[in-house]
């Protein structure tokens, strides 16, 4: 009979070790929308290396390799128009350098 009082014990220490929040959670660095659209960037940017990646071996017809290329291209280039422009608009102080 003292298998029960221990599975009823173990159960409340998962189930605290499970839920449990401590005092203090850290989020992370907070998103800005230029954080954001940087990130989008490098994404675009890569998917535009695979790409090329996958034409070049002979995966990608050249129609489908022309229309992505241009799609990816655009996008580029509104994501770095708008980077330009918010950084543009933010006073100097507010600006983050990338290393």
């Amino acid at each position: 009979m003292t298998w029960l009082p221990l599975c009823i014990m173990l159960a409340i220490a998962s189930l605290y070790y499970v839920f449990y929040l401590p005092g203090r959670l850290y989020l992370g660095p907070e998103k800005t929308r230029a954080g954001y659209l940087r990130e989008r960037k490098d994404a675009v940017y890569e998917n535009l290396r695979d790409l090329n990646f996958e034409y070049k071996a002979g995966k990608v017809p050249d129609t489908d390799y022309e229309s992505l290329k241009t799609s990816l291209q655009d996008e580029a280039a509104t994501l770095l128009a708008e980077i330009a422009r918010l950084e543009k608009d933010s006073p100097p102080a507010l600006r983050k350098t990338r290393i």
